[in-house]
């Protein structure tokens, strides 16, 4: 005969007592991992921590805690915790297995946060690109280029390559160049070099600019012409500082540079083919054939 008493207070009774724990434990659980995480972040942001690192320590701890309170629940409900702690293993080692290259993302993100070779803001060349940092997520780091592209690069290829970090210095040098041919002042061409481009917008005093002779070549001498500004002005410098080199030339009226080549023939042939005036004066000869009479 069925029993519905022992049905209700046997079975029914004890697993809606689970389930109901097993709600407000996941409820009170949520509170307590929100309550926990805010508290974390106003502590890390209080210290002035970078907003990425921040945003991780948060990210990671509530997946711990959630994870702790499933396991949590599952106890009460009866279930054996031991083999979905297996499973869980099982499933991290075939996991790690196929997402390999993401999991090296993972790591090599975990390392630029704990060494913050960079941050958010600066300007970098890595992984073959250059842009400024608008993000180091988990896996890709976000640039966004000069030409106002974004770029998602990879993690692993952002930290095991060279990482140039262009804000780190209080200034960076803009190298330029200036051909000037051989009939100009080289010293007057420097002075008037320097004392335009230190009038341009930018450009630091300190360091002085530099403008010397870098090289020679068949056009005539070229000047090494080097500002010093910090990087957020380089290309509106270095753009100025190029205008000022054409200004300059123009106004001091520079001859265009044009290589310049002398012809000299060999020693054993000096003297062949040259007129050879006679004793007492008389006309030479010419060596040329049918050449008419002087």
């Amino acid at each position: 005969m069925f029993d519905l008493d022992k049905l209700v207070n046997d079975y029914l009774m004890p697993f809606g007592l689970k389930i109901v724990m097993a709600v407000v434990i996941w409820i009170v659980g949520g509170i307590v991992i929100n309550v926990v995480a805010r508290l974390v972040r106003s502590a890390m942001t209080r210290r002035a921590i970078d907003p990425t690192l921040v945003r991780y320590t948060e990210s990671t701890l509530r997946i711990a805690l959630r994870i702790a309170l499933i396991i949590s629940i599952l106890s009460v409900c009866g279930i054996e915790t031991t083999s979905f702690a297996a499973l869980l293993a099982a499933a991290g080692i075939a996991i790690g297995a196929a997402w390999s290259g993401l999991l090296s993302n993972f790591a090599s993100g975990i390392f630029l946060i704990v060494l913050r070779p960079f941050k958010t803001g600066d300007m970098i060349s890595a992984g073959g690109v250059t842009g400024v940092v608008d993000e180091i997520g988990l896996f890709v780091t976000t640039l966004t280029t000069a030409d106002n592209l974004r770029v998602y690069v990879g993690n692993t290829k952002v930290f095991g390559d060279n990482i140039t970090v262009y804000d780190a210095n209080a200034f960076r040098r803009v190298d330029l160049t200036a051909q000037l041919a051989h009939t100009v002042d080289v010293q007057d061409a420097i002075a008037r070099l320097k004392a335009r481009i230190a009038q341009i917008p930018n450009v630091m005093s300190t360091p002085a600019i530099d403008v010397v002779i870098l090289e020679f070549n068949p056009a005539g001498p070229v000047l090494a012409v080097r500002p010093y500004c910090h990087n957020r002005d380089y290309w509106q410098v270095y753009f100025d500082t190029n205008r000022a080199i054409a200004e300059v030339g123009g106004m001091a009226q520079w001859p265009v540079p044009a290589p310049r080549q002398i012809l000299m023939p060999p020693p054993g042939d000096l003297g062949k083919g040259m007129p050879i005036a006679p004793a007492g004066g008389a006309p030479a000869a010419s060596p040329l054939p049918n050449a008419p009479a002087p």
